[in-house]
């Protein structure tokens, strides 16, 4: 299971750096950020445990991301502003999720720590 989200108060980890891939060994589906030409198990696990927590932190930070756009769409000053339903149409989400998303955007906003009930995560 994902490890949660680092909050605003706690320094975030650094993940490795993906590294981006030539558009040929991209093409293989064999080939996965070099991870298959490595030997040693040890190798093998510390780099493939980095990209892991990589590939976690940078999911966290897009529904981070998500929530705050959610909650900007919905917001009753906007003269275009969106409903929960049109937002959960877009981001292909239940209106439920995307309530709570909205929910959670507007504690980011706020600049919370986003660990409200209505935290979606």
């Amino acid at each position: 299971m994902a490890e949660p989200t680092p909050r605003r108060n706690e320094p975030r980890l650094r993940p490795a750096p993906l590294l981006f891939e030539p558009m040929a060994a991209a093409a293989d589906p064999e080939h996965f950020f070099d991870l298959e030409s490595i030997d040693d198990p040890r190798t093998l696990l510390e780099r493939a445990t980095e990209l892991t927590q990589a590939f976690r932190a940078a999911a966290d930070r897009a529904v981070e991301f998500q929530a705050i756009a959610a909650a900007q769409l919905a917001d009753p000053r906007r003269f275009d502003r969106l409903t929960a339903g049109d937002i959960a149409e877009r981001a292909e989400w239940t209106e439920d999720y995307a309530k709570k998303m909205v929910e959670f955007g507007r504690d980011l906003l706020r600049g919370g720590d986003g660990t409200n009930p209505s935290d979606p995560l």
